[in-house]
């Protein structure tokens, strides 16, 4: 008990320091923490403003909507950056460590996402020898569609039945594109059968007066109208014209339709295919 009594004013003094440095450390991470949260907010909210102040620039400038999307979505990326350092920051981690740790994990990082460097890259080649455009109709690894969207990694294409495609711009950049909507004019091809005996003056003519009363269809070049092939059962004759990008598909359907109707009016007959048998009498 004297043992005790003597060391009880050492222990007091003792328990009353930690208590005091546990509540003054409770209060300063309490106060980090808050200072933290008060930056997150109001961090998200300048964000925010800050792209669609940018978004407004980009689009009063008129620049094309491909480099917005990727412009947008890097300053988005970049900016989020910072506000994680702000935060980090603030809570009491020191910068300079943190960014020595994320310089010996870059590489790592690095080499674990070459695939989407790659495609950060191939980003910029698009953007910088423009091979296709937001709006566009392209085919590109097999997949064709409108361009929606031209982000920092991957190209958006809406295909004709609604879907939605993500394409790497790394393959998209490096592997073959045909851009349907990069000329101002497209050509219109058809093959049409006939039968065997049929006047190839008169299917021309009735052709060419069906191209003459298609006002979509461009004067220069002139339609062209061939015997194409000596088919099996059939006399295939080639049509081409040429029209505007955009009414190429109105083109293609409604011309083909009014052949079919005006070769069965004037009487001009379609092949089928057909078998003949000889029989050998004894």
């Amino acid at each position: 008990m004297y043992l005790l009594a003597s060391f009880w004013p050492l222990l007091s003094v003792d328990f009353s320091a930690a208590l005091s440095r546990l509540i003054e450390g409770s209060v300063d991470l309490g106060g980090r923490i808050l200072g933290a949260l008060v930056i997150f907010v109001v961090g998200r909210v300048i964000i925010s403003f800050l792209n669609k102040m940018l978004a407004r620039i980009l689009e009063r400038r008129k620049v094309d909507a491909g480099v917005q999307t990727f412009v947008r979505s890097l300053v988005n990326i970049l900016l989020m950056v910072l506000l994680i350092v702000a935060i980090i920051s603030k809570l009491g981690i020191e910068t300079t460590s943190f960014a020595a740790l994320l310089a010996s994990a870059g590489v790592a990082v690095g080499m674990a996402l070459s695939g989407n460097l790659q495609n950060f890259a191939g980003g910029l080649i698009i953007l910088l020898f423009r091979p296709y455009k937001v709006g566009d109709w392209v085919e590109c690894q097999g997949e064709s569609g409108t361009v929606r969207e031209i982000q920092i990694f991957h190209t958006i294409l809406t295909t004709a039945d609604n879907k939605t495609v993500y394409i790497p711009n790394g393959s998209a950049s490096s592997g073959v594109i045909v851009n349907y909507s990069h000329e101002e004019t497209r050509r219109v091809d058809w093959v049409i059968g006939v039968e065997y005996g049929e006047s190839f003056e008169r299917v021309e003519a009735t052709v060419r007066s069906i191209l003459r009363a298609e006002p979509r269809i461009l004067s220069q070049p002139a339609p062209t109208v061939a015997m194409d092939a000596l088919d099996a059962s059939s006399v295939n004759v080639l049509i081409r014209v040429w029209v505007k990008n955009g009414d190429y598909w109105g083109v293609y359907y409604d011309v083909r339709r009014a052949i079919y109707e005006e070769f069965n009016r004037a009487g001009i007959g379609f092949p089928y295919p057909q078998l003949t048998i000889h029989q050998v009498k004894d």
